[in-house]
């Protein structure tokens, strides 16, 4: 045994989905001074303005000015707002504020940004210094597109595999979380733009997001969900935003996050001093977020909430009547001002002094090499058998590039999160550039883009063709740039086909619509299997987010699509419209009226199915090595519950590629957990690299790691079961995805890697798990106390022949005799160490004083937990050596 060591010291569901889709679709449409730690010093100043301002001034900084669900005017006279805005008090020189969203870089509605890895992926480099530079790169964008407060970060854990927005967190262990997000904010606000932390707070699902009760403990709360919105507060951050759901701390109260004073004022504000706003997620105020329209109220001010979002339906007339009917005092209007003022105070928005920004054409180049560092940084290496990776051009006879995200870069998620990049490259063309002409092959196995329907499909009155709305009958729907033949500029006038639809054989298709600058919709038949009367699809001005593809086809089309099976011979009712240069904010380009549209009415036909599956097969067993590109395409407002596969026929392309080549390397863009059966029996892939989404220079930074000229450099912030079935809390109705629209946390803290520890449950790869192009060794040990904690220092060595990246990771473990239930092991620090062929260092890493504790509910503080307790050196939570015991002492 090691030594001790001493230490001292409600609309119907119906109605629900639809809005909740409209929702999504409203958050889209909606650079340096360091003020992370500076304190307003105008007081005074400020009780000046409040003291000149009339209430309806003062209300005016408390909500938006969108009028009920049409987010194409903000009330913005400059129009430069892109997702909210508040008009400020020109007659006292009280500027507006302009806010967008930010988790994985500036969202810009009118113009292209940086697109940066999803913020998993910023999470799996385990580097906080990087998270940094992110944050510097997406705030000094948002500063040159005039926008004040960036909607960033994202900070909910990682509960589920499943959760639809798992690509926008820093994964499952609140400690990693709240270091890659403190970092990020004082990035983003040292360059003069105010952070919003979000979604305060039990917001880990998409699945009736709007009106679940969430029933968690306290402690749960404070040890796994709120530590990160706790570091965000130290670091200084401008803004909260609560989220849409009901909360019920140890099943008390059920009061929505957005009106719960014991979130927004108990602990927000009294236990954590804070003194930044807390708006509400968009509409969280209108929908079941707070029981609807008819029960409006603006009480929530009172429980301390400052900002309403994007509208005024509680903090506009609401609020004034209640404040001149004495219901409200106007004291509590002016604490929210007061609050709003002071941080814009801090970031010198009222003395007319903010930093100077950049254009974006100035920040871009600095930024796209942020975009790919970050890239390869978090790059997940999961498998490398017999160091398959890298690969060596010289020994490459012939590549087979399989998979449609080879061609078409899947960059991001989907939802508010997406930016519309400033450059896409496909990650096939960057494998070109590194090998010879001629050595590399195509083909997409699971092919998302089909073909266009040809004219013997399509009928109208016996007729080939369809009939458009000018009398005029097409052949095929096929108006593509790349066929010299577009749509021409119309002013966005709709145009409309209409006729028939008629299968050559009987069974399986995907009916596609696919558009470039512009708008497009489908209805086919009267009914389907669900008995819905019309089939409505791609249109880009109503449709949510899940709806629409986040990958273009080969050339460089949005599209949408529909699954329906169909008889030989009988035809189909159908109507296509489609809108020349309309805006869309799913679209990776910006819309221009004056420009030609391509569009394109393509099917997937069973026969065509099975000819690029077996194209692709075949293709493996000509080459002499394979790269196949897997996806899933996750999307704010639809969470996976019943299977976590790769979606189409992916899994089973992958085991059909493996056994036709043995030299295959499989290329993941996942946002999150999925199961990998193709790893299990006697034909896999020789190795396996995560690029999660790899955000805009995802294709280099792919092709780098793949030929070695960069090392992957990430760590899996999250677990990876085998299946689904294998993680409870996942399983279990009441757990997840809920029932009668409540949700039991009932796991406790054991979520993620301590969930696998207390049920002795083994991962397919464990939480921090991650190879390099080299091998690292940890030596010396040392354990030693400190005021705070403990210091861990130990000497990592590379002993492998090249330069990589490690991560040491320390982990601490439960006393024997704990007062409460505890995690086997919890992370405790971690470090970043890139070292040369046989270079060594030596890394200190310190365990902190919260790390040692747990929050005792009957004191309502942290309490040291004491007794004797391990502490574990390793590269991952399921890779541990223990190096000491220690015996902690209160």
């Amino acid at each position: 045994m090691k030594k001790p060591i001493n230490c001292m010291n409600r609309p119907d569901k119906k109605t629900l989905k639809r809005l909740s889709g409209l929702i999504c679709l409203c958050a889209l449409t909606l650079a340096g001074c360091d003020n992370s730690s500076r304190t307003s010093q105008n007081g005074d100043k400020i009780e000046r303005l409040l003291a000149q301002m009339t209430l309806e001034e003062k209300t005016s900084f408390l909500h938006g000015l969108v009028k009920g669900f049409d987010m194409s005017d903000f009330g913005d006279p400059e129009n430069k707002a892109n997702v909210g805005f508040i008009p400020g008090v020109p007659r006292l020189n009280i500027p507006p504020l302009r806010l967008t969203d930010g988790p994985a870089g500036a969202r810009y509605t009118k113009g292209l940004t940086t697109a940066m890895p999803a913020p998993v992926s910023l999470a799996a480099s385990f580097d906080p210094a990087l998270a940094k530079q992110y944050g510097a790169a997406i705030g000094a964008e948002a500063r040159a597109i005039d926008q004040d407060v960036l909607l960033a970060p994202m900070v909910n854990i990682v509960r589920i595999p499943g959760g639809g927005r798992n690509f926008e967190t820093f994964g499952e262990d609140p400690l990693l979380a709240g270091e890659m997000a403190s970092a990020e904010i004082t990035g983003i606000q040292n360059q003069g733009v105010m952070a919003n932390i979000k979604h305060f707070a039990a917001n880990n699902q998409e699945t009736n997001r709007m009106t679940i009760n969430t029933i968690v403990d306290e402690r749960t709360m404070r040890e796994i969900y709120l530590p990160a919105f706790e570091q965000g507060v130290n670091a200084g951050v401008a803004s909260f935003m609560c989220s849409y759901n009901r909360l019920a701390i140890d099943g008390k109260n059920s009061d929505y996050a957005c009106a719960s004073k014991t979130l927004l004022t108990d602990i927000l504000r009294t236990q954590w001093k804070y003194d930044g706003f807390v708006m509400t997620d968009w509409y969280a105020a209108v929908l079941p977020g707070l029981q609807g329209l008819e029960a409006l109220t603006p009480a929530p001010l009172s429980a301390g909430l400052d900002m309403e979002m994007p509208g005024g339906n509680m903090f506009g007339s609401l609020l004034i009547d209640a404040v001149q009917n004495k219901a409200i005092p106007v004291a509590t209007v002016d604490k929210a001002v007061y609050r709003i003022l002071t941080q814009m105070d801090k970031f010198h928005l009222l003395d007319g002094t903010p930093p100077a920004k950049k254009t974006i054409d100035q920040l871009k180049d600095q930024n796209s090499v942020i975009a790919k560092q970050a890239a390869i940084e978090g790059a997940v290496l999961l498998v490398n058998e017999n160091n398959s990776l890298p690969l060596q051009a010289s020994s490459i006879t012939s590549l087979a590039v399989i998979g449609q995200t080879a061609a078409s870069l899947n960059y991001g998620g989907g939802g508010s999160s997406r930016v519309k990049p400033l450059n896409m490259k496909a990650p096939l063309a960057s494998i070109k550039e590194r090998l010879a002409d001629g050595q590399v092959s195509y083909q997409p196995g699971v092919d998302l883009d089909g073909i266009a329907i040809p004219a013997s499909a399509l009928s109208h009155d016996g007729q080939p063709g369809l009939l458009r709305n000018d009398g005029s009958l097409d052949n095929e729907l096929n108006f593509t740039t790349d066929n010299l033949n577009p749509l021409a500029p119309n002013g966005k006038q709709v145009i409309t086909w209409s006729g028939n639809l008629t299968a050559p054989t009987t069974g399986d298709y995907e009916l596609k619509i696919q558009v470039k600058n512009g708008g497009a919709s489908l209805k086919i038949g009267t009914g389907d299997q669900n008995g819905n009367p019309q089939i409505g699809i791609a249109d880009s001005s109503s449709i949510s987010f899940a709806d629409i593809s986040l990958i273009s086809t080969r050339d460089g089309l949005q599209w949408a699509g529909y699954k329906i099976h169909l008889e030989a011979g009988v035809p189909q009712p159908i109507t296509i419209t489609a809108i020349p240069g309309a805006g869309s904010d799913f679209a990776t380009d910006l819309a221009d009226p004056l420009k030609p549209t391509s569009f394109r009415l393509a099917w997937m036909t069973p026969e065509l199915k099975q000819q690029r599956f077996d194209d692709a097969v075949n293709a493996a067993k000509n080459a002499s090595n394979v790269v196949l590109f897997a996806y899933t395409e996750g999307n704010e407002g639809k969470d996976l519950i019943e299977s976590i596969n790769l979606p189409e026929d992916q899994d089973a392309l992958i085991q059909a590629v493996v056994e036709a080549n043995p030299n295959t390397v499989v290329v993941l863009n996942v946002g999150s957990s999925i199961e990998m059966p193709w790893l299990d029996g006697a034909h896999k892939p020789t190795a396996l690299l995560n690029m999660w989404y790899p955000g805009q220079e995802g294709a280099d930074a792919t092709a780098d790691i793949l030929f070695g000229q960069a090392s992957p450099g990430g760590r899996l912030p999250i677990s990876i079961p085998f299946k689904l079935a294998d993680y409870a809390p996942a399983n279990e109705p009441q757990s997840f995805p809920g029932v009668d629209d409540t949700v039991i946390y009932q796991e406790g803290i054991f979520v993620g890697y301590r969930w696998y520890d207390q049920n002795n449950v083994s991962p397919r790869f464990a939480f921090g798990h991650g190879l390099s192009y080299t091998q690292f060794s940890y030596s010396e040990p040392t354990v030693a106390a400190t005021a705070d904690g403990y210091s861990v220092s130990f000497s990592v060595t590379n002993t492998g022949g090249s330069a990589g990246v490690d991560v040491p990771q320390v982990y601490l473990g439960a006393p024997a005799n704990a007062a409460v239930p505890m995690a086997k092991k919890a992370l405790a620090g971690f470090s970043k160490v890139k070292l040369a062929a046989g270079e060594s260092s030596r890394v200190t890493i310190p365990i902190a004083k919260r790390a040692l504790s747990y929050w005792d509910v009957n004191t309502a503080q942290w309490q040291v937990a004491s007794g004797q307790r391990a502490v574990y050196l390793g590269s991952s939570a399921g890779n541990v050596e223990e190096i000491a015991q220690i015996q902690v002492t209160k």
